[in-house]
């Protein structure tokens, strides 16, 4: 009977056909997502992830001081007048080495006229941010901010239009211990043993013609160079950061100011600075965290500059770099120094912005060996993670990042071995979107794997395999992640972008497990290696 249907229905058949082989094809496919490879070898390491690297800057611009860290009469401030709630903040951020007291506002500052009794000080006009400066917060005040917190003090000499000898002589009323006029006069202030202060910055900024008493790179080499003699005459202890270049006049001014720098002061430095700050001026979410590539790059070519500089010479003196600005800032901005003073600098950060400091931190900890300082700006209210009123204080979203991350010190950063789905910005060569850094926390046997997905919109799935070491089944989760990436927290209300944490029962096989990373999160996950 069969065959006698099929030739009386021999068109209907042949349709039928059709439909049952092409339909399948014709229908759309379960969506694959996307697949990463992330191996963990606890032998391939970098170096220490140096506490300094979760450093943080102060300088007085906008309500940095007056107003953040420091508020006379205020309800909410100590006998020092401190600003309690402020204080409580920090220590919870973990601020580890605190700049102070700038940036621009150092090239214009002499640090005389902010000691002694606070009535007696002169107010003076500030001619980096166009302000009125009272000099009612001083070295003093400063040194015991920071024994309050718990910070060691980075202190940055006037470079600009200021003297070789007043920056020797603000070493020796820090540091020394002997009867010398300068150090009596720091026990008359009521500090009889010294401060001890290691830190210190050779200028900010010189290479910027916006900065007071820019100099060339040639000038600016013998200047530091002779302070750098005085202020180790001092104190021979004392650690010295170059002024690296501040970005200004593109790509080969930027090289030639670094190499003259490095060339003309390796004998006398410890570290070299670096200066970068991102925005998301075109609203393309994945353009933003792209900016790795550049912090990258910049790292990796002064730490060429810095072996060059070194190359052929006996016992060479260790230089490393000091990233000493670093952050989000593009909205609070104006066309000038003074115009960008007047906005105060206040800028709301939101949650692609917290996201930003998962992609500086993982640069940073992937160039553990040769970044062994870093100091986000600032710490509160100007560009920071903490603002305040009259009445308290809110966390904006990028604090969350910042205090995970840092109990990451002291560990070891791991060479990971990554393969991910990449993207392209512009001629750019392709970048993963998987930004991925990694430490071990050596006495227990932990692995910090640290993984932003730069996606805006595909989850992405990555096997993560580790070498040496069994990995224990169960892992620590910590997640940021919110579906709003212009979410923005304020006063009374900042809540919403904050971290989730939980135990991930991992499937181990073959001594590694998947785990699926959300669009637009920044994950760590803390793995037990035994």
């Amino acid at each position: 009977m069969l065959p006698d249907v099929m030739a009386k229905n021999k068109p209907w058949m042949l349709v039928s056909l059709v439909i049952l082989f092409w339909l399948p094809m014709a229908l759309p496919l379960p969506a694959q997502q996307p697949q990463a490879r992330i191996k963990i070898d606890t032998e391939r390491t970098i170096g220490e992830v140096h506490p300094h690297v979760f450093g943080n800057f102060a300088e007085h611009l906008g309500r940095c001081i007056y107003g953040g860290i420091f508020e006379e009469g205020s309800p909410l401030s100590d006998a020092e007048g401190f600003r309690k709630d402020v204080m409580e903040a920090t220590t919870r951020l973990g601020v580890s080495l605190l700049r102070w007291p700038g940036g621009n506002f150092a090239s214009g500052y002499h640090w005389k006229d902010g000691i002694g009794p606070r009535e007696q000080r002169p107010a003076r006009p500030e001619h980096a941010w166009g302000a009125i400066e009272p000099n009612r917060f001083g070295t003093d005040e400063f040194l015991k901010y920071c024994e309050r917190i718990g910070a060691e003090p980075y202190i940055c000499i006037n470079a600009g239009l200021g003297t070789v000898d007043e920056a020797r002589e603000w070493v020796e009323y820090c540091n020394e211990a002997r009867h010398t006029w300068w150090a009596d006069q720091r026990r008359k202030h009521g500090r009889d043993r010294p401060w001890g202060v290691k830190y210190w910055g050779l200028g900010n900024e010189i290479d910027g013609p916006w900065q007071l008493g820019h100099k060339n790179a040639e000038d600016y080499g013998k200047f530091a160079l002779e302070a750098a003699k005085a202020m180790r005459r001092a104190d021979e202890s004392v650690k010295l950061i170059a002024s690296g270049s501040s970005n200004f006049g593109g790509a080969a001014d930027w090289i030639g100011w670094n190499r003259a720098v490095l060339e003309k002061l390796r004998g006398e430095i410890d570290y070299i600075s670096l200066h970068t700050y991102i925005g998301n001026r075109d609203n393309n979410f994945e353009r933003f965290l792209a900016a790795s590539q550049d912090i990258d790059e910049r790292i990796e070519i002064v730490e060429g500059l810095i072996r060059a500089a070194q190359s052929g010479r006996p016992n060479p003196r260790p230089i490393y770099i000091a990233f000493d600005e670093w952050n989000v800032w593009y909205r609070a901005r104006g066309g000038s120094e003074f115009d960008t003073g007047r906005t105060a600098l206040q800028e709301r950060y939101n949650f692609e912005d917290a996201l930003a400091m998962g992609m500086f931190m993982n640069s940073f900890i992937r160039h553990a060996n040769v970044v062994k300082m870093a100091n986000l700006a600032q710490l509160v209210n100007v560009i920071a993670p903490i603002f305040t009123n009259k009445q308290g204080l809110f966390l904006q979203t990028t604090y969350f990042p910042l205090v995970e991350y840092g109990k990451q010190r002291n560990n070891v950063a791991l060479d990971l071995l990554l393969s991910s789905p990449t993207y392209t910005v512009g001629n750019r060569r392709p970048l993963p979107y998987l930004d991925v850094s990694a430490t071990l926390e050596r006495g227990n046997r932990l692995v910090y794997l640290n993984v932003l997905n730069r996606s805006e919109k595909m989850d992405i799935t990555g096997r993560i395999d580790n070498v040496e070491g069994r990995v224990a089944g169960e892992v620590g989760v910590w997640e940021l992640n919110h579906p709003d990436l212009r979410a923005v927290h304020d006063f009374g209300n900042d809540q919403k972008v904050r971290p989730a944490t939980r135990a991930f029962a991992a499937a181990i096989s073959n001594n590694g497990f998947s785990y699926t990373f959300p669009k637009h999160s920044l994950t760590i996950l803390r793995l037990k290696v035994n």
